[in-house]
């Protein structure tokens, strides 16, 4: 088992690492306040997501004791000032659809699992997501490169 100091560690660097890349993608000039306010929260909730890295799998989670992956969306949001529905199923219908091309960092993805829509994780940039993935896991970043997710990934939604 991971020490208390080094999953702090851990979290840390992964923190910084991917909060430099949020920082690099998000450095386009904004056109009007209205478009600032959602693009900062969705970086704000990114980057609590992120700080959730090691925290375990557990069904019906919302809490930092464990997550869900709709638990996770739900956490992150509303930490960063945003509430969202607490289900995948009220996430996929309270979503606006975005295509595959024009995802942003804090998009919400659902895959496809087990041939029904059952999952969604948050879009970090860089063809990655952090999610909590199922029991006997913990929150981790993936790669919609892999076969497996690449394969699954059904669509992308983004607050409103």
């Amino acid at each position: 088992m991971i020490s208390q100091t080094a999953r702090i560690i851990r979290r840390l660097i992964s923190t910084l690492v991917i909060a430099a890349m949020v920082g690099c993608a998000s450095q386009a000039p904004s056109t009007s306040s209205s478009t600032a306010k959602p693009a900062k929260s969705a970086d704000q909730a990114v980057s609590v997501a992120l700080q959730q890295l090691g925290v375990p799998y557990r069904y019906g989670g919302s809490t930092p004791s464990g997550f869900d992956c709709s638990g996770l969306v739900y956490y992150s949001y509303s930490r960063a000032g945003i509430d969202l529905p607490r289900t995948t199923g009220a996430l996929w219908s309270n979503m606006r659809p975005v295509s595959k091309g024009e995802v942003q960092v804090g998009d919400i993805l659902f895959f496809r699992i087990a041939g029904k829509m059952s999952h969604v994780g948050m879009y970090i940039g860089n063809e990655q997501f952090v999610h909590a993935p199922s029991s006997g896991k913990v929150v981790t970043i993936a790669s919609l490169r892999s076969d497996f997710y690449s394969d699954a990934l059904i669509r992308a939604g983004r607050p409103n």
